[in-house]
């Protein structure tokens, strides 16, 4: 079995769940024997740790083109040769850390363009990319990122007898930030255009049900597979400190509530709560958080706290590894409903107990590992309290980083997922 997995990048800037996932999907394939797995990058070419594991180099559908095509005029019909030009690996690279690179604003009739297919995706590069795909044989199933780029879908179809199959996680994220009637459209056109997809797949129940209830389909062929890996060994970074070191792992932005513990942080070190307490802050970000994360150093040096302040300006490898050993707790305090949380098991399977609010697919995954606690979403005091409460138990950390790790292990290991993705694509080629 043939599977290919067209995965759009984030650039490599910042922590990006939906990236992570999708490498670990071709990770768990790459498991199964006798199937034969390819990674082929579009818009933006993949971080170092995903060349590593095996990404292919060539980028696809371009971030820079699409977007001149879109926004100027005069270059809607630029010929195909302009493309290598504008979207040379250095020049993406530089576009993914610009600010703007992951926001909605500006982007929704090419959103749009994109679900549907008919525009975004010109026949010449459609045509490049099937040319391609088809080099050494053509591939029995090719597995989507996300929705957006359903309009993917039917232009392969109507090119190659192929299954398609396509994740989904956290598309709200960005359709729920436009205006309407972009907003209300792009869902219609998503439930327009899954006819062209054989099969679903995303992580968690939440995320199913989300998706049922925006398309309004049955989801009959939407399949629940939870996210596995194999934890990473991290006991030659082991630290001793004695200050209690509270983390925050992900993308560094308002979305992602950094802010919040920014807040909540300063409340507990001006009046002592927890003695000694440092803040370590691990994740990333884009040229469009840089204003917001200023306004939050601002605060922090305000109270006098910088020194208790330690940023990784790398997430990736041993520096997520150093991270990991530094803190006791990690909570990354979000405004919207994730649907899943990565980080949440990278924290339990480092045996880091978490804070989270009770939103999302959180409940679902601790409830699984048993690694952590909730709060109230967007009770800044339940969040404080529960946070003390943490950092100030010791043989509680203990009890939940130690359980969340025996969970993470036994329920959400990679040969785990490979399994059960392999079941799928099996089942749809018979």
């Amino acid at each position: 079995m043939k599977v290919v997995y067209l995965i759009t990048g984030s650039g490599g800037s910042f922590y990006c769940g939906n990236c992570y996932r999708d490498m670990l999907y071709v990770k768990a394939i790459r498991k199964v024997p006798g199937v034969i797995t390819r990674a082929v990058p579009l818009y933006l070419p993949p971080d170092r740790q995903n060349v590593r594991d095996g990404f292919e180099k060539e980028v696809f559908f371009g971030a820079i083109s699409m977007f001149l095509r879109e926004k100027v005029g005069f270059l809607k019909n630029m010929p195909p040769f302009m493309d290598k030009i504008v979207d040379s690996v250095p020049l993406l690279k530089l576009a993914a850390r610009q600010a703007g690179a992951t926001r909605t604003e500006g982007y929704e009739d090419l959103t749009l363009s994109m679900i549907e297919g008919d525009n975004a995706f010109r026949k010449h590069e459609v045509d490049r990319l099937v040319r391609y795909l088809i080099k050494d044989g053509k591939p029995d199933v090719i597995h989507l990122s996300n929705a957006l780029i359903l309009g993917l879908a039917r232009q392969i179809k109507q090119r190659m007898n192929v299954r398609i199959v396509c994740s989904l996680l956290n598309e709200d994220d960005w359709i729920d930030e436009m205006a309407e009637p972009y907003q209300g459209n792009a869902w219609k056109m998503i439930a327009k255009e899954a006819i062209h997809v054989d099969s679903f797949i995303t992580p968690s129940s939440y995320s199913k049900e989300l998706f049922k209830r925006k398309t309004g389909l049955n989801c009959s062929n939407v399949h629940i597979v939870p996210l596995g890996f194999d934890p990473e060994k991290s006991d030659n970074f082991k630290t001793d400190s004695v200050h209690p070191a509270l983390g925050y792992f992900s993308r560094v932005n308002a979305h992602n509530g950094f802010d919040k513990l920014t807040d909540a942080f300063i409340n507990i070190k001006e009046k002592d709560l927890v003695p000694g307490l440092t803040l370590h802050v691990c994740g990333g970000f884009t040229g469009d958080d840089k204003p917001f994360i200023s306004d939050q150093i601002k605060k922090i040096k305000t109270h006098g706290f910088q020194k208790s302040v330690k940023i990784y300006p790398e997430f990736l490898g041993n520096k997520k590894l150093e991270f990991f050993a530094s803190v006791d707790v990690i909570s990354v305090p979000v405004r919207k409903y994730d649907g899943y949380g990565l980080y949440i098991l990278e924290a339990n399977a480092a045996g880091i107990p978490v804070v989270q609010p009770a939103t999302g697919a959180f409940p679902e995954i601790l409830e699984m590992t048993e690694g952590g606690l909730t709060y109230s979403p967007d009770n800044n005091e339940e969040l404080v309290n529960t946070l003390v409460k943490l950092l100030n138990d010791r043989d509680l950390q203990k009890i939940l980083g130690e359980k969340g790790k025996q969970n993470v292990e036994s329920k959400f290991s990679l040969e785990k997922m490979s399994i059960a993705l392999s079941g799928i694509y099996n089942r749809l080629i018979v």
